[in-house]
């Protein structure tokens, strides 16, 4: 794994940008892997900022998310549909058939999952994916606990991640108990994936991340298998990081 240390949360946001256009300009009809949360923000400002000011394009690019809650309709605004045209797709030339958010009112979820993941594969796979940390250690919706051969599902959340998710709703109440998630199979099974992360409160998920055991109860701790994983990171995050392993 590759760690690239950065002095705050823009500088993580220019990097990852600028690798995700290096993807887009090497390989114009890629198949991005794209998160959601307060994390990516930042990065997909900067993406905008490279379309509209550098021209980048993304009219071949194909796109697929992570997850989405599950009840929420598309048209919501806490729906991860509304987050992704909001923060990014709205503001760039991506063809709307060519991006992919999991449906978080499919009737049959079992069968969506199926569905999704061999969507992922008739894609290519994933030339490039990003992704944040939740708090207690998950990657996607994929809680403590997952197996981590898991396919796309439907997950209940933990509580954990309920309460972390809270600042977006109204209330703890608002937040959905359950999501579709893409499960760990179609994210190991990336190309190349670049994990994003800052501020102190994420600390001990990246130290965990890199030098805990290789756990389901962690289940970022897989990325440690993985052949070719980025993380960018500010120092706070990295702050309980073993300094030798930090460039």
């Amino acid at each position: 794994m590759v760690i690239i240390r950065t002095e705050d949360y823009a500088e993580i946001s220019r990097k990852a940008a600028r690798l995700i256009a290096a993807q887009v300009l090497l390989k114009p009809g890629c198949v991005l892997g794209l998160a959601t949360g307060s994390t990516p923000n930042g990065t997909y400002q900067e993406l905008i900022r490279v379309h509209k000011e550098e021209g980048l394009s993304f009219r071949t690019v194909k796109t697929v998310n992570l997850d989405e809650y599950y009840g929420l309709p598309a048209e919501h605004e806490q729906s991860y549909h509304h987050y992704m045209k909001d923060k990014l797709f709205d503001h760039i030339d991506i063809l709307p058939e060519n991006t992919h958010v999991p449906d978080g009112l499919a009737p049959d979820p079992a069968n969506y999952g199926k569905k999704y993941d061999e969507l992922i594969v008739a894609l290519g796979g994933i030339d490039l994916l990003l992704l944040g940390i939740g708090s207690n250690r998950h990657i996607a919706f994929n809680e403590p606990g997952v197996r981590f051969s898991a396919q796309t599902r439907l997950v209940d959340l933990d509580q954990h991640t309920i309460e972390d998710n809270a600042r977006f709703f109204e209330s703890e109440k608002d937040v959905p108990r359950q999501a579709i998630s893409m499960g760990m199979k179609s994210i190991l099974g990336a190309r190349r994936i670049i994990l994003i992360a800052s501020g102190a409160g994420k600390a001990s998920a990246v130290r965990d991340m890199l030098e805990g055991p290789i756990d389901p109860m962690l289940p970022a701790s897989i990325l440690q298998l993985h052949q070719d994983v980025i993380l960018i990171a500010d120092q706070a995050a990295l702050s309980l990081v073993s300094p030798e392993l930090i460039q």
